[in-house]
């Protein structure tokens, strides 16, 4: 009676060997992801690049391209995922109520630099987003710092929160139109490209961030009798 011919230890049918294979379904879908993940912050990139140059060309949109790129090759970021969907009624609306919103703080803005003895009042404000993903962050912020009057000049990841320096600011009702224009920023921004569970979010109210401890005030010095 004849064995049976036992696999050579290269064959993949071996005992306790996997046989090579093409990536599966999910390797693939994992794949395409991380492309379309940066091809997203490509284009915003790109858009961001020609914003700050104030006008949209080829040479800033190659430019823009080139810069975007560098960007993602030599300063990897941790990835930032994308889990909502594109709305092109919503996308219209935040592009609209951006060019306004540009346009009249332009005109505020510049009113302010040319009204003689004027000295405007800054201050700063804290948001906290009701989203509080990466992506959510950098677009409210980015859009923000885009508009003349406001900028942020600090991010805190892990509260959500947003500290935006606020120009001609002559009362507590400026800080509150100025931390509702935000907010509301933050709700255009995620209708327009947000997941279904980020739309939910929008529907509670905003949380109020917490105010720093006050310091302990000096200790008295002794200076002595003859001081």
């Amino acid at each position: 009676m004849t064995g049976a011919r036992r696999p050579a230890s290269g064959d993949p049918r071996s005992v306790g060997g996997t046989a090579p294979g093409p990536p599966g379904p999910a390797a693939r879908g994992s794949r395409a992801a991380r492309w379309r993940d940066r091809l997203v912050a490509l284009a915003w990139m790109v858009v961001a690049w020609n914003l700050l140059w104030g006008r949209f060309s080829w040479g800033n949109l190659l430019g823009g391209l080139l810069v975007g790129a560098a960007v993602l090759v030599f300063f990897p970021l941790p990835p930032v995922t994308f889990g909502g969907r594109l709305r092109p009624r919503a996308l219209l609306v935040l592009a609209g109520r951006f060019v306004t919103e540009l346009v009249s703080a332009s005109i505020h803005v510049a009113r302010i630099a040319v009204q003689p003895g004027y000295l405007p009042r800054g201050a700063i404000i804290a948001v906290r987003l009701r989203v509080r993903t990466d992506l959510n962050l950098a677009l409210t912020a980015e859009a923000i710092s885009l508009v003349p009057g406001t900028l942020i000049v600090e991010v805190d990841r892990e509260r959500g929160v947003l500290y935006v320096h606020v120009l001609d600011v002559r009362g507590p009702a400026d800080l509150t139109d100025s931390r509702d224009r935000t907010l509301a920023t933050e709700a255009r921004i995620v209708r327009a490209i947000g997941s279904a569970a980020e739309l939910r979010l929008l529907d509670t109210p905003a949380p109020d961030v917490p105010a720093p401890a006050a310091a302990d005030p000096d200790p008295p010095t002794d200076r002595g009798p003859d001081q």
